[in-house]
């Protein structure tokens, strides 16, 4: 396969060999602070940009794919900062950390640069929780993609009111100390999904999903990530507060929400969706967090929809 113009000056990455479709490929890509990006790239006659949730990568999105190149679509797809094979941004690699929420949307403007190259028109976004919260702040900066689709989207997150007013105390605290780099209290570097049983588990309903997620990062621990600093749990929270405060963009969404939703806050989510003109809130019943990842039946609705709106603009 011949490697498109926009492509060609980067040098490749490694592709964790899995359940995605043949014909992908992956780059190392610089963001303007120095970060270290690794992008994976699947032709195909139409494109989109796929943006993971906070301790994805590339390889999860295996399936998606997969359902995706079925449909017609090609993807560009990222680790964020600080997760998946891009730069880690602690001496702990399993910590989930970032210095500023804003250095995501220096992530994202090296993917949307490659996307340029690639597309004479800005290309539709298909993002998932934390993916979501980076695309709405880009919205709201101005950003114009012809259509987003976002699969539980961290506009909030979903503790108690007291338990996020504690977390951003002891954040802020602790920022003031020099000392917000260590992990939230409760989680710690095998937190979530690596030491997680199905049962317990607030990620999806499919329990073939579920193992096939928990296989992939046992197998391939240098994609694991645990749980996340104090500083990113208090950057979260100011930067979801901030976007709750923002107006909606004039810009068409699907808006995914499972309705046993744990992880972000459902409440966020559909408080945004009535204020959105052009948005249209999918409510699923039954759903965990991860609708890309959730039953055949709940993710192919979701996805077939996302499509649809993609094609008509």
């Amino acid at each position: 396969m011949s490697t498109p113009a926009a492509l060609q000056s980067l040098p490749e990455a490694p592709l964790i060999a899995g359940d995605a479709p043949e014909g992908g490929r992956a780059f190392w890509a610089q963001a303007d602070d120095g970060a270290r990006l690794r992008i994976g790239y699947w032709p195909g006659p139409r494109l989109l940009l796929l943006l993971p949730g906070r301790t994805e990568y590339i390889e999860k999105y295996g399936l998606v794919l997969g359902d995706l190149a079925r449909a017609g679509w090609g993807a560009l797809v990222i680790d964020w900062r600080g997760q998946g094979l891009s730069s880690r941004l602690a001496p702990d690699a399993a910590l989930g950390h970032v210095g500023a929420f804003a250095d995501y949307q220096r992530d994202l403007a090296v993917l949307l640069s490659l996307a340029r190259g690639l597309s004479e028109r800005p290309l539709p976004i298909l993002a998932h929780s934390m993916g979501g919260c980076i695309t709405f702040r880009a919205l709201v900066r101005g950003l114009r993609p012809p259509a987003v689709a976002l699969s539980a989207p961290m506009l909030g997150l979903a503790q108690p009111a007291h338990t996020r007013w504690m977390i951003r105390a002891l954040a802020g605290t602790a920022r003031l100390m020099r000392r917000d780099g260590g992990y939230v209290p409760s989680t710690g570097p095998e937190f979530g999904l690596p030491t997680m049983p199905y049962a317990a588990n607030p990620l999806t309903g499919d329990r073939a999903q579920f193992n096939r997620m928990q296989a992939q990062i046992r197998e391939h621990a240098a994609l694991a990530l645990g749980g996340p600093s104090l500083r990113w749990a208090g950057l979260a929270l100011a930067e979801t507060a901030a976007l709750a405060r923002a107006p909606s963009p004039p810009v068409p969404a699907l808006i995914g929400l499972g309705d046993n939703e744990r992880i972000v806050s459902a409440a966020a989510i559909r408080a945004r969706a009535a204020r959105w003109l052009e948005a249209e809130l999918a409510e699923y019943p039954g759903a965990e967090h991860e609708l890309l990842m959730e039953r055949p039946e709940v993710r192919g609705e979701f996805l077939a929809r996302a499509l649809a709106l993609f094609a008509s603009r």
